[in-house]
């Protein structure tokens, strides 16, 4: 088997081989963290939950199906589970310092990266803040479609959930950001008319 036909089967192949593993990293590493950068606002806390991601592929390559989806729909159901993780862990959390101590240091080209990634996505942690009134089955269908650019077919794959639920739960969505569009955030608009 040559590495075109390795590659082509997929992450589970990509973590047994250094190299393979090294291409699929950096064909994904942008879309991971521009995933991340959307949904955070502090540099480290960026690297590290990408960094994180990346681990989890690790443990969980052996449960990519290319038939539910694309790689990115799948590397984007594993960072909603690491993110979602890391915020019930900074709940959790009693005192800050405790989050910050364990934090590994960045080369000030690295913050200033990251810094620039998180400027960038600023419009989507708004947008992402402005769903968040929406029922949690709705707002996760309405980010992986309209932030996250994903199809209707891939976020119900990144969700582990039929197709036929994701159209409910985005119309459902849709119809109640039209229905509080009197926000003067005219971009929730458009993702309400499936314009975004």
């Amino acid at each position: 088997m040559d590495d075109a036909e390795r590659l082509r089967g997929g992450p589970a192949e990509a973590v047994r081989d250094p190299r393979l593993f090294e291409e699929f990293y950096r064909r994904h590493v942008d879309a991971v963290m521009r995933f991340v950068a959307r949904r955070v606002d502090d540099p480290h806390t960026a690297a590290d939950l990408t960094a994180e991601i990346f681990l989890a592929v690790l443990d969980s390559a052996h449960t990519y199906r290319p038939r539910l989806g694309s790689e990115t729909a799948w590397l984007y159901g594993i960072a909603r589970n690491v993110v979602s993780s890391e915020r019930r862990r900074v709940a959790r959390e009693a005192e800050r310092d405790l989050r910050i101590s364990g934090r590994r240091l960045l080369e000030p080209d690295d913050i200033a990266r990251i810094e620039d990634r998180l400027d960038a996505e600023s419009p989507g942690r708004h947008v992402l803040a402005a769903l968040a009134r929406l029922p949690e089955g709705e707002r996760a269908v309405m980010e992986l479609i309209a932030v996250d650019q994903l199809t209707v077919t891939e976020a119900a794959a990144a969700l582990g959930i039929r197709q036929v639920t994701a159209r409910v739960r985005l119309h459902r969505a849709r119809k109640a950001l039209r229905e509080g569009a009197g926000a003067p955030d005219t971009s929730l608009l458009y993702v309400a008319r499936g314009e975004a």
